[in-house]
């Protein structure tokens, strides 16, 4: 058998060789019309990456204009390697997510490592200092022991690269639900933070200008690795392993150094990471955007396995590099800054006018294609879409459950592993490293100051997946205000949106009109809180084997902007004799719900209703009574409802509680309307507080005597030791990772 670089066209095309990369026939007669020709094994390697639904979003393109990407505080929208929005002060902050869904499934470690490596990159190349990390991640039941590996190396994989690189991760979520028992999701956000003339952009622009490769050498690890994570996951998927890259965080710290020491370099033009495609994608992306040609001489690439062929090194995901374009005859200078550091950087190209991408090899040009083909002209499709037969049914279901004991109710709610205590996992995070950390994990959001300011940044990552499935559009709704609404009860103003939009194939109908729905709906929230979509990721064929699709899990990471430092609020409840007011009422909303999922193993009904008006006007209420000084802490109302959120601000100081509820015992407790917040203030702001949110209910007080005492019509309805409350929540994860099965 030949060497894979020997195979020729004429047999490429004969024995449809093609399509063992993911290309269609019908996509490899649009790259022979781009050509005038077939494509040698190199050229079919690059397209094939480049055309991949992770790197081309052809399934996704026209659902993703839908979005809004401009506003007051914009400074870089999608485009590059990552958004960039204005906090004032000549200061900016720089933030996007991505996913590593298919690598963490099959080498989940490595796969979550790099990850955070790749994210990381992203927002270093924009010229920022990474200065948070945060996280969203979804699994499957906790009873599987194959879910527990996943879930245990995953954590490990994060904290074991974020650690060891120096950025904190400061917040994140994760849930668990049977709808990912095949195929986890990893979605990793990083913020950074730059001064406005320090914005960086990836472009190779001067016509025989430089191109040179800074960072570790290549190698063979990640290979076909955008193609990987363009497929669905199948028994096979353990042979991918070499498309999972290996990361050296190590290298990484000394690159982001590095890297924020050569963009105040003048001779510096462009600068952007190798992230999927690696050298391909980098390279013909930064030509493209420009309107130039790139020529580049693999022979110069630096190589950390021997005999390495050309398509191996244009597909290899190898980490920890960096592609720069620099001004011709100033290559020294930029190599002197990457020596400081311990690093090669060596001209590997240069910059050419006839949008061309030439790729030479040994003294043969391996690969002559134009650079448009690549990044402008995959294909663009638009799927058929369906609505499925579950979403009628759903609408016509109506689930209120009979319960006969709240109290057990809520002893098993605290225990559900996506309600539960997250400390397990945020415990092996380092979060205070950089000692900006205002806020650490297991608030509503993470808040870290601006050093030299009176400001801070608040962060989280949001998304009820079971929402969006009972009904995308609504779901995508409430995707984006539960974020805004963490970023509120932090004392902060929503700024802007990353999104990461993880969903099954896209060429079944159904999901499809899920990625439809939910896009819809988050672009309505979005124009309503004007917080823009200003960076994002597009997961697609999250399926398991036999083809179960995931939940359509979009997941929202929002920043927003603490203007004074004196309104960072928590979630926890400071002192007894503190009022309890909750913000909204309560409607017997349970479809979707984790009591729901707890009670009947299942999902289906109507999902919350959403009204946008009456939720701006909610999150404005209470900002502002924040800002005024009154709120001494804030809680957004999620999963479990009333009774869960109003336990979790009590376990910090280990309060009591004496509130009393009016209506339906079940309804107050557990359902998850949407729009509410609780609220706790001292006795003297409770007048002010009243009037700046007359939608303000009073519930009670927190109490010394350490116990949880809900009562109706005088009558108790639970009675029970914060501290018993407390060890149910804190104890379920730890007790489910370390059972057997």
């Amino acid at each position: 058998m030949p060497l894979v670089t020997e195979i020729s066209p004429e047999v490429i095309e004969q024995e449809q060789v093609y399509k063992e990369m993911g290309v269609t026939e019908e996509e490899f007669l649009h790259i022979k019309r781009l050509l005038g020709r077939a494509p040698n094994y190199t050229e079919l390697g690059i397209f094939s990456v480049m055309w991949s639904e992770h790197c081309s979003y052809k399934h996704s393109k026209t659902l993703l204009k839908q979005f809004p990407t401009e506003g007051k505080h914009v400074l870089q929208g999608p485009g590059e390697g990552a958004g960039v929005v204005d906090i004032g002060d000549n200061q900016a902050v720089v933030f996007k997510i991505e996913s590593h869904n298919h690598p963490s499934a099959v080498e989940p470690y490595q796969g979550a490592a790099t990850g955070v490596g790749g994210i990381l990159r992203d927002v270093f190349s924009m010229g920022a200092k990474p200065i948070a990390i945060l996280n969203s991640l979804r699994f499957g039941s906790l009873q599987q022991s194959r879910v527990k590996f996943l879930f245990r190396e995953v954590v490990h994989g994060i904290s074991g690269y974020g650690n060891c690189v120096g950025v904190p991760t400061v917040g994140g979520e994760v849930q668990f639900d049977d709808a990912y028992n095949g195929n986890p999701l990893v979605n990793a956000m990083c913020v950074g933070l730059i001064d406005h003339g320090d914005v960086q952009q990836g472009v190779a622009k001067g016509v025989g200008n430089t191109v040179m490769y800074a960072g570790a050498k290549t190698g063979r690890d990640g290979i076909h690795g955008a193609t990987f994570a363009s497929e669905e996951l199948s028994e096979d998927s353990e042979s991918k392993r070499p498309s999972v890259q290996v990361g050296d965080p190590f290298m990484e710290k000394l690159l982001i150094e590095a890297c924020l020491d050569v963009i105040h370099h003048d001779a510096l033009v462009g600068i952007q990471d190798m992230g999927a495609a690696g050298l391909t994608s980098s390279a013909s992306e930064m030509a493209s955007k420009a309107g130039t040609g790139l020529k580049m001489n693999l022979d110069w690439i630096p190589q950390r396995e021997t005999g390495m062929t050309p398509y191996e090194m244009m597909l290899s995901e190898s980490q920890e590099r960096m592609l720069l374009v620099v001004e011709k005859g100033r290559e020294e200078e930029i190599a002197a800054v990457f020596e400081k550091y311990g690093l090669e950087a060596v001209a590997v190209g240069e910059v050419t006018d006839d949008k061309r991408f030439v790729l030479e090899h040994q003294g043969d040009v391996v690969a002559d294609v134009p650079v448009d083909g690549l990044a402008e002209d995959a294909p663009v499709y638009q799927p058929e879409s369906r609505e499925p037969a579950y979403f009628q049914q759903s609408q016509r279901q109506s689930y209120v459950p009979e319960i006969r004991n709240p109290r057990n109710v809520l002893r098993s709610l605290l225990k559900q592993p996506t309600i539960a205590s997250k400390e397990w996992v945020y415990d092996q995070y380092d979060s205070m490293v950089q000692t900006n950390t205002v806020v650490k994990p297991g608030s509503d959001a993470a808040v870290l100051r601006i050093k030299g300011t009176d400001k801070a940044v608040a962060m989280t990552t949001d998304g009820n997946s079971r929402y969006i499935y009972l009904d995308p559009e609504t779901g995508g709704k409430i995707a984006v205000a539960e974020a805004a609404r963490n970023i509120v009860v932090s004392g902060g103003e929503p700024l802007a949106i990353t999104d990461g939009l993880n969903f099954g194939s896209p060429e079944n109908p159904e999901v499809y009109w899920q990625m439809e729905g939910a896009v819809r709906g988050m672009s309505e929230a979005c124009t309503k809180f004007y917080t823009p979509v200003i960076s994002g990721n597009v997961s697609l064929y999250n399926e398991a084997f036999g083809g179960h699709a995931i939940y359509p899990t979009p997941v929202v990471g929002m920043v927003g902007l603490v203007r004074e430092t004196a309104h960072i609020t928590t979630s926890d409840v400071k002192q007894a004799g503190d009022l309890l007011y909750v913000v909204g009422g309560a409607s017997p909303e349970f479809g979707g719900s984790e009591l729901q999922g707890m009670l009947e193993g299942k999902h289906y009904g109507q999902a919350p209703e959403l009204d946008l008006e009456t939720e701006h006007r909610r999150q404005q209420q209470v900002l502002e009574a924040i800002r005024e000084g009154v709120v001494s802490s804030a809680h957004d109302l999620a999963e479990g409802g009333l009774s869960v959120a109003l336990a979790e601000t009590l376990f910090k100081e280990d309060l009591g509680c004496e509130v009393e509820i009016h209506g339906d015992v079940v309804t107050e407790l557990f359902a998850e309307t949407q729009s509410r917040f609780l609220l706790s203030v001292t006795p003297e702001d409770a007048g002010q507080l009243e009037e700046l949110i007359p939608e303000a209910k009073f519930l009670g007080k927190a109490s010394e005597h350490g116990r949880f005492h809900i009562i109706r019509n005088g009558a108790t309805v639970i009675d029970e030791p914060i501290q018993t409350l407390k060890a149910d929540w804190k104890g379920a994860i730890p007790c489910m990772v370390k059972s057997e099965g």
